[in-house]
């Protein structure tokens, strides 16, 4: 016998919200097997919080001491109040469009619905042969404003087709497994006292993910949806049998 601490999950679910997750994630395994181009032809995205100061993880502010020195101390600190929330979406080429809310805007459908037009004019101009194709797949998460009835209406009105996304699933979410997390990863520890700096920063960390970020990323998608199947629908991430 073996004293385990309980694993955090993002929510304890249901046996019918686990056979939802199977089922979406075997649909998306066998549309990715009948189809070469699907992964290619998919735009994934997503919004989040981008703080000011981040503090720096047990790693980054790790000393070197002689075996006779004292511990270093360090006092627990929270993320600043000052932020800013950034929209990115992406596919396995690269970034496709981001953008920054203005302050005091929330994230309403029509909002959202406007994000969605500033996306199809950068499809139309950095991926052209989605663009004329056509067949480009939207993938986000089921926050309200992406499913609310108008944002279904807009995306229905202009022919863009949607991929199922199980609810509960950040380990699912490319933006939530890789691309925040990366992005955080490098502004820990480091303090942006103005909107202005925070969203400068978080471009430049943008700016220099590579092509084969997005390609590595899109492979451990689908190994995610693998892994899912496996664990039964279960929030299967920091599992030692998934890593």
């Amino acid at each position: 016998m073996y004293c385990i601490a309980a694993k955090f999950v993002p929510r304890l679910l249901t046996p019918e919200q686990k056979e939802h997750h199977v089922a979406i994630c075997q649909e998306l395994c066998q549309r990715a097997m009948d189809d070469p181009s699907f992964m290619s032809r998919v735009i994934t995205g997503d919004e989040s919080w981008v703080y000011g100061y981040y503090p720096e993880t047990k790693q980054q502010s790790s000393q070197w001491k002689s075996p006779g020195s004292p511990r270093p101390k360090k006092a627990r600190q929270s993320c600043s109040a000052t932020k800013s929330m950034l929209i990115v979406f992406f596919n396995i080429w690269g970034i496709v469009h981001h953008e920054f809310v203005p302050e005091g805007q929330t994230v309403n459908a029509e909002f959202y619905c406007n994000v969605l037009r500033r996306l199809r004019e950068d499809i139309q101009r950095k991926r052209p042969e989605l663009w004329c194709a056509g067949n480009w797949l939207l993938h986000d998460d089921n926050a309200s404003s992406h499913r609310a009835l108008v944002t279904r209406e807009f995306l229905a009105h202009k022919g863009i087709t949607t991929l199922p996304h199980p609810p509960y699933s950040p380990d699912l979410a490319p933006c939530d497994f890789f691309l925040f997390p990366k992005m955080k990863l490098q502004l820990k520890g480091r303090r942006f006292d103005r909107v202005e700096e925070i969203q400068r920063e978080s471009q430049n960390v943008l700016g220099m993910l590579r092509e084969q970020d997005f390609q590595h990323v899109f492979q451990q998608w689908q190994r995610r949806w693998d892994c899912c199947v496996a664990a039964q629908g279960d929030n299967f991430e920091g599992d030692a049998a998934q890593t």
